[in-house]
């Protein structure tokens, strides 16, 4: 893969800095979700098991380089314990006589947390003196936070030049997911792409059609889509000034040999609320005065059937308006689908993104994929096709 996993790393002894995403829900000071916090159990494990001293380190939110005392990091401290099983130290600071006393005093096996990076306007400026700062507290760096890797900071970018580096198992497990799923996978590979515009997925899209056999647009995006084709979709979201760009789209996934599949069907109704009156109409037959809230059950049934000649699966981005019932339909069935063929060896499914990961919990399938990525950013920037600073300096 190009980097250094962590089993390759001599970790006995050494303290070892382990880049973390603990940027999770938190209210009234207790975590509300903690699997991102769930998912770096494993690499911590390991380094406990194999006597390192674990230091890990992790942003919260945007305090833009002040002490914000809500955006501390103090209260993931127990979260964190409970899913390592043991006690975790905490320092006050990241840097310095606080973070020093904290580390120093570790023994091999035991874990501390840090301080909030971002209190110091060192971490997003990649500021060599802060990167120099950090360093001085660790032997080992490790990177398990893929889904802070897009970003080029001290902690993902600058550590990993100033000490020996390696990827963590949650950083190997979604780099080795996401190659099989777009740069090495079985073919024919099907995205599905969903989500409210495409202006913020123009640049998926165009890196898509050279990918994959079959682009599913769903969501809002598919009504620009469809409005580009001449299908009047009445009050339904769409971005009409996007009908040439979108128009683009087809032509380079036609030239591509790319099939973009768009929904035949819809479910309408006059606004986005819990228990509206619906209807399933024509995809060319939508009211002037609805919206088009979900794909219908016919465009779902192609789906299907269409992922059953598939090999490989992408998805970013629920179907349609999946939060408010009965939206939700189209989505979840297709999520179930994949999760059966997923279960029956048939289908490598890889899905990600904040929407998405929410659309799976909801749909009782986010165990059932072969991977489920909780990066946000970092995901779309990779179905990009862009470099990430944080794995690239593992490289």
């Amino acid at each position: 893969m190009g980097f250094k996993t962590l089993g390759q790393a001599d970790v006995a002894g050494k303290r070892v800095l382990v880049r973390a995403d603990l940027n999770v829900p938190v209210k009234d000071g207790r975590v509300t979700d903690a699997t991102r916090i769930a998912r770096l159990a494993p690499t911590i494990t390991d380094l406990v098991t194999r006597g390192a001293k674990v230091i890990v380190l992790s942003h919260f939110d945007r305090p833009k380089g002040k002490r914000v005392p809500e955006m501390s990091l103090k209260p993931i401290a127990p979260a964190l314990a409970k899913v390592v099983g043991q006690d975790v130290a905490f320092a006050d600071d990241c840097i310095g006589e606080a973070a020093r006393k904290v580390v120093d005093a570790l023994k091999p096996g035991q874990v501390a947390l840090l301080e909030n990076l971002r209190y110091h306007n060192g971490e997003e400026a990649n500021d060599p003196a802060f990167v120099k700062e950090l360093a001085a507290l660790g032997d080992i760096y490790v990177n398990d936070a893929f889904s802070a890797a897009h970003r080029a900071h001290a902690s993902t970018e600058g550590l990993a030049h100033a000490l020996p580096a390696f990827a963590g198992k949650q950083m190997q497990a979604e780099l080795e997911a996401l190659t099989a799923a777009l740069e090495q996978p079985k073919k024919p590979v099907m995205a599905i792409v969903g989500g409210s515009k495409i202006s913020t997925k123009l640049d998926v899209l165009n890196h898509l059609v050279n990918k994959v056999d079959v682009l599913v647009i769903g969501g809002g995006m598919a009504n620009t889509f469809l409005n580009a084709q001449g299908v009047d979709v009445g009050k339904s979201l769409c971005e009409r000034d996007l009908a040439e760009t979108a128009r683009a789209i087809f032509a380079k996934a036609k030239s591509a040999g790319c099939e973009i599949f768009l929904p035949t069907d819809a479910v309408v109704a006059d606004g986005l609320r819990e228990g509206v009156a619906s209807a399933v109409v024509d995809i060319k037959a939508v009211p002037a005065d609805k919206m088009i809230l979900d794909v219908g059950p016919a465009t779902v049934k192609a789906l299907k059937s269409k992922l059953e000649t598939c090999k490989t699966l992408l998805w970013n981005g629920p179907l349609g308006a999946f939060e408010v019932k009965p939206f939700e339909k189209a989505t979840f069935e297709t999520a179930q689908h994949v999760a059966a063929l997923t279960k029956a060896g048939k289908l490598v499914s890889v899905a990600g993104g904040g929407d998405t990961v929410a659309a799976l919990n909801a749909a009782g399938v986010s165990d059932a994929l072969t991977y489920v990525s909780t990066a946000g950013g970092a995901f779309l920037e990779w179905m990009e096709g862009k470099d990430l600073p944080g794995v690239k300096a593992l490289g």
